[in-house]
């Protein structure tokens, strides 16, 4: 039997809401309106998309398929490049890494007879591994940031002493990787210990047996693993360069940065 949630119960999870919101305004965090607007917005949005993935099931799957997995990748290339929109061609390189990424993978699951080539499979499993990706770019773009500040004294004294911008900035790439693939290492760690993977709950909650459900969990949280890691390194050593200019100096600013695009 396929579990079903009402709509009067859906209505009390404004508790959820509350909880926090009274918080917020108690300590005067100056979060009340942006929890509001965020579980609006959010509420909003996931109803619109499942109207449309209902619509999309319904296509055929070379059509629904395609369509929506650039939909995807789109909005995830401009929500990513906000952290790193003062590196040139940021956009087109995080663009192309969760484009490559995402067609790797899908090649896997569908040679290896993992998931069939069918809108309800591929399009969420697909949007985990995109939203996944997204973010690890986000968060080595901005990592990269903080470490070429944090560093500047170290790169100019490198540089001075004749390194070429590869050496100098090979303990920053290091740094930015390492961070990028540690909390994935940790997540694998402690999968089905400390909590059980949203999908492995959503397939148990729909009357799929234990066993079968961690199989699909097996196959999601390693794409993740493996899309994670190579979407931080591929954005990580693609851009680590533009920090220096063409006379090989470091840009000490994103104004430095701007500029050098003229």
């Amino acid at each position: 039997m396929e579990p079903e949630i009402s709509n009067q119960s859906l209505f009390f999870l404004i508790i959820f809401v509350i909880v926090p919101l009274v918080l917020s305004y108690y300590y005067q965090l100056g979060v009340s309106k942006s929890v509001i607007w965020s579980t609006f917005r959010g509420t909003i949005q996931l109803f619109i998309i499942g109207y449309i993935l209902t619509f999309l099931f319904d296509l055929p799957a070379s059509y629904g398929i395609p369509f929506m997995l650039m939909v995807m990748i789109v909005i995830a290339t401009l929500h990513a490049r906000q952290k790193g929109k003062e590196l040139p061609y940021v956009g087109y390189v995080i663009f192309t890494g969760l484009l490559f990424v995402e067609i790797g993978v899908l090649s896997l699951w569908l040679v290896f007879d993992m998931i069939n080539f069918r809108p309800s499979e591929v399009i969420p499993m697909s949007g985990m591994v995109i939203g996944n990706s997204m973010t690890a770019m986000g968060l080595a773009l901005e990592r990269m940031k903080n470490e070429f500040r944090a560093n500047n004294g170290r790169l100019l004294a490198s540089l001075s002493l004749g390194a070429e911008p590869k050496q100098a900035s090979h303990l920053i790439v290091q740094k930015t990787l390492h961070s990028s693939l540690i909390p994935n290492v940790d997540r694998l760690k402690t999968i089905g210990l400390v909590q059980l993977p949203g999908m492995m709950t959503g397939l148990i909650l729909g009357g799929v047996s234990p066993v079968m459900a961690i199989k699909y969990q097996l196959v999601i949280s390693l794409s993740i693993f493996s899309s994670v890691s190579l979407s931080a390194m591929f954005i990580t050593l693609a851009m680590y360069r533009y920090f220096f200019n063409k006379n090989k100096q470091l840009l000490e600013s994103a104004e430095d940065i701007k500029s050098s695009r003229s």
